[in-house]
């Protein structure tokens, strides 16, 4: 359907073989050709004919393609542009050419490019970015292109390649990656094992070698020897501001992130409270001596040992604390729930009810329900009585230790803690 449309457009417009004065137009084997290679050109000309289908724009000095460069052919097939001095590709630069089936870059200097245009190209069989200064490519750069048959990256600046960047194109039968820097750690693990067993060919292996870390300097990519590599595990924890203290309103409230894996992961708070509504902390923001790194002195106090501190907390800081931990090889995070209450008050937490135990001075809690995930763990605080210090500490039910249920121990601090991390 939207070809129809096209084609009636260009119909509509009364299309003559105007062609810009410094290219040549020409019908050939049933293809409207613009060639425009060879001109010394610095823009690409105004002008086209609306039905050109090959458009030849090689060995020109082309610095870059803004957005909408190419508006005026939308039925274009091929485009060629090698041989230029393209550094930047515009957003929206290709995004119009829903038609383009073949699309030459190489031999440019391209480091800075849309690849969110490629998302429209969904004909694409053929695609050359190669001898660029290409040093990224996004995860889902290639998500649209199920219909790209050759792909040619090598002679690039690329150190590394995200795990299913390549899972889109099923139809994939020729890929060149070779005579990249590639950087072989742990996240280029996976595309070893990729390339050992896809039937897509992959020529020169043995140019797709590692330059760094220097121990693996030259070696191939075929036989990259096994590194210690692990997804990151993570377990998120509470420890009051003073073991055994009775526990009154402005407490300081301290979550401690405990991360394990191969590389060593990086951690960044993701918090959700009424107060501060979302915050999210991707570096530590307090010096060990609790001095602010920039800045005034944050709310959240994260230190690098993956400590968290609230000072002050209050109602306005209940919420969901959740610590994430990343590395090369994955993701995974741990969350607690904290609800903040006075002796007497009934707390309702994601099917989690607390209620202070009448007459005794110690305080119950009812799991109703058994939590299923990180979002179910809870942290229930009670505050002591005005006037009396009364309070009970709760044990952790960790799973796999002892079964949820009714905790009811007494001490002069309560804290609830269930957790299922």
């Amino acid at each position: 359907m939207q070809e129809l449309r096209l084609l009636c457009w260009v119909a509509l417009l009364g299309l003559t073989w105007a062609c810009p004065e410094p290219c040549d137009c020409s019908r050939k084997y049933g293809f409207q050709i613009a060639d425009c290679a060879y001109r010394d050109l610095e823009t690409v000309p105004p002008g086209f004919p609306a039905n050109v289908t090959t458009l030849s724009l090689s060995v020109n000095r082309l610095p870059s393609l803004p957005e909408g460069a190419f508006r005026e052919v939308p039925l274009l097939q091929s485009l060629w542009l090698a041989h230029n001095e393209i550094r930047t590709v515009a957003a929206g630069a290709l995004a119009s050419l829903g038609q383009l089936k073949s699309l030459d870059l190489s031999h440019n200097l391209l480091s800075d490019f849309a690849w969110s245009d490629l998302h429209a190209l969904g004909a694409l069989q053929l695609l050359k970015m190669d001898s660029n200064e290409l040093s990224s490519i996004p995860r889902d750069a290639f998500r649209s292109l199920q219909a790209l048959r050759s792909l040619q990256l090598n002679h690039n600046r690329l150190h590394t390649l995200a795990e299913g960047t390549f899972t889109p194109l099923t139809a994939l039968s020729h890929l060149q990656i070779n005579d990249n820097p590639f950087d072989c750690t742990c996240g280029l693990v996976w595309l070893k094992a990729w390339a050992l067993a896809t039937a897509v060919s992959i020529p020169e292996q043995d140019n797709i070698a590692c330059t760094s870390p220097s121990v693996l300097r030259g070696t191939p990519l075929s036989r990259l020897p096994p590194l210690p590599c692990w997804a990151p595990s993570v377990r998120l924890s509470y420890q009051p501001s003073q073991d055994g203290a009775e526990l009154r309103p402005g407490f300081v409230l301290a979550l401690h992130c405990a991360a394990d894996g191969q590389p060593t992961p990086r951690l960044h708070w993701h918090i959700q409270t009424p107060g501060s509504g979302t915050v999210e902390i991707t570096s530590p923001n307090t010096g060990t001596d609790g001095s602010a790194l920039q800045g005034g002195q944050p709310r959240f106090r994260a230190f690098a040992n993956g400590s968290l501190l609230i000072p002050n907390f209050s109602k306005l800081d209940e919420g969901a604390y959740s610590c994430v931990a990343t590395n090369e090889m994955g993701s995974t995070e741990s969350s607690v729930n904290v609800a903040l209450a006075t002796p007497g008050e009934d707390v309702v937490w994601h099917g989690f009810r607390g209620k202070a135990t009448e007459g005794k001075g110690c305080y119950t809690v009812d799991n109703e329900v058994q939590p299923s995930g990180p979002e179910d763990s809870v942290v229930i605080i009670y505050l002591s009585r005005g006037g009396s210090h009364e309070a009970a500490v709760a044990g952790q039910a960790w799973a796999g230790q002892q079964p949820h249920g009714v905790l009811l121990v007494c001490h002069s601090l309560l804290l609830v803690l269930l957790a299922d991390f």
